[in-house]
């Protein structure tokens, strides 16, 4: 066996062969041999350099290891020394045998002092809290400084008012471990606040007395101002900590109370309150329980009144005391006319709780009043530009207290919804201004004997016709839209339209939709057996009385389908919408979507598009696809009503056969013909029906109707006439004749042309029927001239392609060449 190293020399020798096998294979490469050592020179060169730097990186980093491991080793012994030490001196303090006992002593220790630390700051806080309560600065009592000097006594209160507020924000960090003494705090403070308000207000009356507020004509002398002014700051200083706390607490959770009325609108509304109250809580003639509208514009009346007072003098001091204090974005703070509001608002608020119950059990004076508390927020919201102290959202005002907060909503919608229970009251027969139940007015518009006609009026003269019902109905619908469309809860406006505007449109499409099931059962025969219906029935659906019926049901069908298209591109219900979209996307559980009803309960009654990520979609889409559908069918049925009167008034005409034995006097010209007597039934009726239909459709479903009756009489004339009889040229002339008298009555009313454009196949027939005959037949590929039966023959039964252009040079588009070659088979003379 060789050595390794003789194993090494060989395989190096082998590999000094390859290579220079590999370099050296020709005669003309050992010219090149020095050029191939100076490479093979290079290549050591450069090896030999890697081996250097790899050699010195190899000692860098054997002497770094070497160096870490020493001083690793050198801090372990200096950590077991302190180690050591500790534990020795631990022994020493706590007289302990063994270091865990040790440890456990001097925890104990610590936690003494802990809560020896503890304590002196509870002691420390309690000593500051009374230092605060019972004297200033300079030692007198802060009672006797209310007394002498409220403003003087500020110093001390506002200090412990922070003291009060940090202890409130501390305690949920603290885990609420001084209850006891956050309590206290706050007690002393809400004490000392009540009796330094009390004092202030005290002293700001006598200069509102001074002023003579509040009368019209306010006395403001510079020295009155001057105290009216000091009065109005010293207020703002005592209230603006709670003002920031509660500013604060609003920011974090939004909605959670009301915003607080600054002091010094808070006494100066207190006269206007007993003023509201003699008005409004006695027996006067002004408080009645039918005239809500009497309170609500009485503080309107307030605002107008006082506005400009306030404008004038309250709002420079705002905008100094809270320019450059957070409250500053708050608009109840810092606006004058939005703090009045504000201050006036309890005292509405007040009447309302002792109002509610008076008409709760009055379905109309409930009705009544949400509405006229809606138009009250509407007003204050709109012209008085009040956001409740939120601006980023509208205020959403005391109709939503009202019927969510104190939950009237369910009571109100009920009265919204009821009809039997108010429509025999005589406070609904009469035209007051008490507002009608919805369901109840569109009971009575259903129940009008007029109801029914169609209206040729209200809609533009190109327009389909509806019935009185679906004007009413869309009327009612409308102001019904007015009447929710300030309620700012979503939830609310989503019930109002499903429980109510939806209900109505369900309500008068059943009532259609049994209209047209009616229809169908007059015109049945089965049924006609079945039921025993009277002449009389069956006489109101045929003829002009059944096409005007059908008609109500399509106007009305289509009236309110663009109606809901219309709305669905209003702006409140494509809010409404984005909003119904937004809600039902963030639903994860498709529960308590809007109050009650679920993602499910939403989709069938408005769209099945909520919660997709489509951006089509609306409120009314199912609702307009069922009026859509109705309105489809209902075309339907007109067109079969139409095709099927005129077939039957058609049958005599198809049993004449008077075509191949006419004269065939080659100077009559059809338009000359008299009109085929079996034929005049059918004009008379076909006239009737378009004329009808011309002043109740709009033009495109009018064209649409007519299509499909023309249509039919072209499979009439095509199958009953045309292949069924052998006809000369007068026969034929007649034929077209008689077809271009019903195309003139088509024209009349549709539009020129429409009539032959509707029967395009039977128009080319009539041209191969009428083509003129030459004095003789020509040869077989001889030309002719000019069009004729002979020489149109001879090319379309020649071939397919012959037969092609020739139809093309006749410009017939809708004839095949069979079709073509049975027409012209039914001429005399090609008979055989």
């Amino acid at each position: 066996m060789a050595s390794p190293s003789g194993n090494s020399k060989e395989d190096l020798s082998v590999r000094v062969e390859d290579y220079l096998n590999d370099k050296l294979q020709t005669s003309a490469d050992l010219e090149n041999i020095d050029t191939l050592l100076k490479n093979v020179l290079d290549q050591q060169t450069l090896l030999k350099q890697q081996l250097e730097e790899a050699e010195k990186t190899l000692a860098k980093a054997t002497y770094a290891a070497e160096s870490h491991s020493a001083r690793v080793y050198e801090q372990a012994q200096t950590f077991k020394k302190q180690q050591a030490d500790i534990d020795r001196r631990l022994l020493i303090v706590t007289r302990s045998e063994t270091s865990d006992d040790a440890v456990r002593r001097f925890d104990s220790s610590t936690e003494h002092l802990r809560r020896l630390d503890v304590a002196k700051g509870y002691m420390e806080l309690l000593a500051e809290v009374d230092t605060l309560e019972l004297s200033s600065n300079n030692g007198d009592s802060v009672w006797r400084l209310i007394l002498a000097s409220p403003q003087a006594a500020l110093v001390p209160y506002l200090q412990l008012q922070r003291v009060a507020i940090a202890l409130k924000e501390a305690q949920p960090a603290a885990e609420d471990a001084a209850p006891h003494l956050v309590d206290h705090v706050d007690r002393t403070t809400r004490t000392l606040w009540g009796q330094m308000k009390d004092a202030f207000a005290s002293e700001f009356e006598k200069t509102l007395e001074r002023m003579q507020w509040p009368s019209k004509n306010v006395r403001m002398t510079v020295e009155v101002e001057k105290a009216w002014t000091a009065g109005v700051g010293e207020l703002l200083d005592l209230q603006e900590p709670e003002l920031k706390a509660e500013d604060s607490r609003a920011g974090a959770t939004p909605d959670v109370s009301q915003p607080l009325v600054l002091l010094p609108l808070e006494v100066m509304v207190k006269p206007l309150e007993l003023r509201f109250r003699y008005h409004f809580d006695g027996d006067r003639p002004t408080n009645k329980v039918d005239k809500p509208e009497y309170f609500l514009s009485h503080v309107v009346s307030l605002l107008n009144t006082y506005d400009e007072f306030f404008a004038l003098y309250l709002q420079p001091i705002l905008y100094g005391h809270f320019q450059r204090s957070n409250l500053a974005l708050t608009s109840v703070y810092i606006d004058s006319t939005s703090a009045l509001i504000t201050a006036l608002l309890p005292m509405l608020r007040r009447k309302i709780a002792t109002f509610l119950p008076r008409v709760s059990g009055q379905p109309q004076l409930l009705s009544h009043f949400i509405h006229e508390l809606i138009a009250f927020d509407v007003s204050i919201r709109d012209e008085w530009a009040y956001d409740g102290g939120n601006s980023f959202e509208a205020w959403r005002g005391l109709a939503w207290e009202v019927l969510v907060k104190q939950d009237w909503f369910g009571a109100w919608l009920q009265v919204e919804k009821d009809c039997k229970k108010l429509l025999h009251q005589s406070t609904v027969r009469k035209r007051t201004k008490i507002i009608v139940v919805a369901l109840s007015r569109y009971q009575n518009i259903i129940d009008d004997q007029g109801s029914g006609d169609i209206d040729y009026d209200s809609v533009d003269s190109g327009a389909t016709k509806p019935t009185n019902a679906a004007i009413r109905v869309n009327d009612l619908l409308e102001t019904i839209t007015d009447r929710y469309r300030p309620l700012s809860s979503f939830s609310q406006k989503l019930r109002f339209l499903i429980d109510i505007q939806i209900a109505i449109f369900d309500k008068l499409h059943a009532r259609l939709h049994g209209s047209l099931e009616a229809y169908f059962t007059l015109t049945s025969s089965i049924a006609r057996t079945v039921q025993g219906i009277s002449k009389d029935d069956q006489a109101e659906v045929q003829g002009l009385g059944g096409l005007e019926r059908l008609c109500r049901i399509y106007g009305s069908a289509e009236y309110l389908e663009k109606k809901m298209q219309d709305w669905s591109d209003d702006v409140f219900f494509l809010e409404l919408w984005d909003e119904l979209q937004d809600r039902a996307r963030k639903n994860t559980t498709g529960k308590g979507l809007a109050g009650p009803m679920s993602l499910e309960d939403v989709a069938d009654r408005t769209s099945s598009n909520v919660g997709s990520e489509e951006d089509s979609g609306g409120l009314f889409d199912e609702t307009a696809g069922a009026y859509q559908r109705l309105r489809v069918r209902t075309e339907g049925v007109i067109e079969d009503m139409l095709i099927h009167n005129i077939r039957d008034t058609l049958r005599p005409y198809s049993r004449i056969n008077p075509w191949s034995s006419l004269s065939s006097d080659s100077s009559s010209n059809s338009a000359s013909l008299a009109l085929t007597a079996e034929l005049d039934t059918s004009i008379q009726q076909l006239d009737s029906y378009l004329l009808f239909l011309s002043q109740v459709l709009a033009m495109a479903p009018l064209r649409r109707v007519a299509r499909q009756l023309a249509l039919s009489i072209q499979t009439f004339f095509w199958d009953s006439v045309l292949m069924r009889n052998s006809f000369s040229v007068s026969g034929g002339a007649q034929l077209a004749r008689d077809v271009d008298a019903i195309w003139n009555v088509m024209d009349r009313y549709l539009g020129q042309g429409q009539g032959a454009a509707g029967m395009r196949k039977l128009k080319e027939a009539l041209l191969l029927l009428t083509l003129p005959v030459s004095g003789s037949k020509p040869e077989e590929n001889q030309a002719s001239k000019s069009a004729d039966l002979w020489e149109v023959e001879s090319r379309l039964f020649s071939s397919n392609e012959s037969g092609r252009e020739v139809m093309d040079e006749l410009g017939l588009e809708i004839l095949g060449e069979s079709e073509a070659r049975n027409v012209l088979a039914r001429r005399v003379e090609l008979g055989n």
